[in-house]
């Protein structure tokens, strides 16, 4: 008789444990849907906070299926060296066509001092200048001018939009070309020292290779831009998931504006997430000219011609022709691979 109840004592209890662990486990997996669905929201909302139209007509696009293009553009609003909103100038302006058949990416640098033509301002002038008149619309307009293709996007981000972005994704790993003694966003000289070679840098740091013009000129500083930009992209995309864009987009505030919205965002995540885009770089070959005594990067108009064909091919908007030969036969693209990010150990 007590061997019975025994049995069915030691029994109950056993049922009493799968119970209490698939309770845990239930509630264990409601709490991570939970949180997953709380993160998604927080940058969801983040994104929301950031979106600012850029008033433009531009043809609408799905960045999961069409071949897109994304302006960045980087802006100086510091007050101390007297930045008003009138006299904001653009400071560096990279324009990244997307192609999404091939999953690459083209990535080019347009110097702050190319001469070239302003819509708002119906003359030509520094490319740098079109931000004044009506922010990245102007801007807009002009790179669309100049290069003869559409923006679909922008994304426009001050200094310490670009500090906070590198340091939210924990840093990137560069190349740095040479040793650099520079000042930092606060205009400390020598506060920032790097040293050549492949180096893990802070935003701080990022900042002061990317801006820095007195070991080059503005076309290898272009370079640098590009590096750089493709480092961010690069581990933004190690992150693992589109929560993560959501802290970014919190510790950059109001310092970062962009027209595509949360859905556009996560359609490029979809994009990307399967593998690391081919990227190429591509630099817009010109000449110093000083013959009006004001400084301008005139660019060479066959090299120009070329990159506009590039780019409408790159993007779908004629027949790509650029693998071909002078005979039509077709010759192998140079392959730029992107190199792993590591987080510092």
């Amino acid at each position: 008789m007590n061997r019975k109840v025994y049995r069915k004592t030691k029994s109950s209890r056993k049922r009493t444990i799968l119970k209490v662990i698939a309770t845990l486990a239930v509630s264990l997996l409601i709490c991570v849907s939970a949180y997953g669905v709380y993160l998604v929201k927080k940058a969801e909302s983040a994104a929301d906070n950031a979106f600012e139209s850029a008033g433009n007509d531009t043809e609408t696009v799905e960045p999961l299926t069409d071949n897109i293009s994304i302006l960045f553009i980087g802006v100086d609003d510091s007050e101390e060296r007297g930045q008003s909103d009138d006299n904001i100038r653009s400071d560096a302006l990279v324009l990244a066509t997307l192609n999404n058949e091939d999953k690459s990416i083209k990535l080019v640098s347009i110097p702050r001092d190319t001469y070239t033509y302003i819509p708002d301002g119906g003359y030509e002038d520094k490319i740098t200048h079109a931000y004044s008149y009506n922010g990245p619309n102007s801007t807009i307009e002009s790179v669309e001018e100049l290069l003869d293709v559409p923006v679909n996007y922008y994304l426009r981000m001050n200094f310490d939009a670009f500090i906070d972005v590198v340091d939210a994704l924990g840093g990137i790993k560069v190349e740095v070309p040479y040793d650099i003694v520079e000042q930092d966003e606060n205009d400390s000289q020598g506060a920032v020292e790097l040293k050549e070679g492949i180096q893990f840098l802070n935003g701080s740091e990022s900042l002061a290779l990317a801006r820095t013009r007195h070991y080059d000129n503005d076309i290898e500083r272009g370079k640098r831009q590009q590096m750089i930009l493709e480092s961010i992209m690069n581990r933004a995309l190690s992150v693992g998931s589109i929560s993560k864009y959501g802290d970014v987009f919190e510790a950059v505030g109001d310092n970062m504006k962009t027209d595509m919205t949360f859905q556009d965002m996560k359609e490029l995540f979809e994009y990307a997430k399967n593998g690391k885009p081919d990227v190429e770089t591509i630099t817009l070959d010109g000449y110093d000219d000083m013959s009006t005594g004001i400084y301008y990067w005139k660019l060479k108009e066959e090299s120009l011609l070329e990159i506009q064909d590039i780019l409408q091919s790159h993007l779908g908007l004629k027949p790509d022709t650029s693998n071909l030969t002078d005979n039509g036969s077709e010759q192998k693209v140079a392959d730029y691979p992107i190199e792993e990010n590591e987080t510092p150990q």
